[in-house]
Formats: structure tokens, C-alpha cells, sequence
């Protein structure tokens, strides 16, 4: 089977890439690899969720499949000292370059963990979960990424996700309004949505 970015180990040849960027005024260098989602830079539909996603202060964040670390960093930089980004991943190649990344970028008020879905975090609860799912390991992953999601809320917190609408817009938010009741579509952009879904 070819290997994709929701591959544990990916056993696709090393073509790692460095360049640097600007999020939310903040400027970064990734690295990046092979294998990982958007190896090339920050992907169109992840730039617009970090232009528009709320991290209060203080906050405990999640990153759901955080690939090489663009969304949860950001979220890491935009949360005051007291806040903290949980950034998982199942690719194993995706979260050393997002170990990398924060260490590269200084960022510290993270935690990265390999995971599937959510089976690392035991019983932790968060108050903002982010996701730019991966649409192709299908829906059945997406929804439980959303049901995932939904457990580890604390109540009044807030799942932030985009999604493209040809890749599933319409039947992700009639699956979040099932689960949450709340949703909000936050912004729209080139065909992606940002849906805020509030429990």
C-alpha cells in the first residue's frame, strides 16, 4: 500500500525542505519531510484556520493531527505563558519534525505525542481543539476525530476545524451539529470553511 501522511512510518524516501514563514505576525522556520501532509509549506485551508482560530489565554490546546507543527505552533505562540498546545500525530515522521520545529522555533509551552487519534492522552480535557482533518484516511476517521473531540472539551470549549466544501463541508457540519448543536462557520475562503463547534 502507498504510503500517506496518516501512515505511522512512512517508508517513503527522506526529501526534507526548510523555509520560512509568517503566521499571525509571528515568523517561523519549518523543516519539513517527505511523507508528511504539505511537505512543499503551510497548505492554503491550515493558513486560513490559523488567520481566524481564537486561543484564549491560558488555554489548553489541542492539535489533532498536527503534521510538522504549523497550526499547534502557532496556537503555542498566540497562547499566553500559561497556556499549553497538546499537538498529536500518528505519522512518526511528522511528529520528530514538530519536535524539531518547536525546538527550532523555541517554542516551549508544548507537548508532542505520537498517537492514534486520541489514544495518548488518557482522560485529558482541553478548553480549544483544532484540526485540519485528513479528509483522505476517510470519514469514518474524520467523524470520530469530531466525536474524539467532543469527550475532551470542557464544557463552554470550542473544536476549530477546516474543511474544504467539495471535500465534505456540508455533511462534516450536519455531523457536528449532531454532536455539538452549536456551530458557528467562521470564515470562508477558496472553497474552505472554518467551523467553530461549541459544547
Amino acid at each position: 500500500m502507498a504510503d500517506h501522511y496518516y501512515t505511522n512510518q512512512p517508508s517513503i524516501a527522506h526529501d526534507r525542505k526548510v523555509w520560512d514563514t509568517q503566521l499571525r505576525a509571528h515568523k517561523f522556520r519549518f523543516v519539513s519531510d517527505a511523507g508528511v501532509f504539505a511537505k512543499g509549506g503551510v497548505d492554503y485551508g491550515s493558513r486560513v484556520l490559523i488567520e481566524v482560530m481564537n486561543i484564549p489565554e491560558d488555554a489548553q490546546v489541542l492539535d489533532v493531527g498536527c503534521g510538522y507543527g504549523p497550526i499547534g505552533l502557532t496556537a503555542a505562540r498566540l497562547a499566553s505563558r500559561g497556556g499549553h498546545v497538546t499537538m498529536i500525530d500518528v505519522n512518526r515522521r511528522a511528529i520528530e519534525l514538530a519536535q524539531e520545529n518547536a525546538s527550532n522555533n523555541k517554542v516551549a509551552n508544548v507537548t508532542i505525542l505520537e498517537s492514534d487519534l486520541f489514544t495518548a492522552l488518557g482522560e485529558r480535557q482541553f478548553d480549544v481543539i483544532l484540526t485540519n482533518p485528513p479528509i483522505r484516511a476517510g470519514k469514518e476517521t474524520v467523524h470520530a476525530i469530531f466525536e474524539g473531540a467532543y469527550d475532551r472539551l470542557r464544557d463552554g470549549g470550542a473544536l476549530w476545524i477546516v474543511i474544504q466544501k467539495k471535500q465534505g463541508a456540508p455533511s462534516a457540519k450536519q455531523k457536528l451539529e449532531a454532536l455539538f448543536g452549536q456551530v458557528d462557520e467562521m470564515t470562508k475562503d477558496k472553497g474552505y470553511r472554518v467551523y467553530r463547534a461549541t459544547k
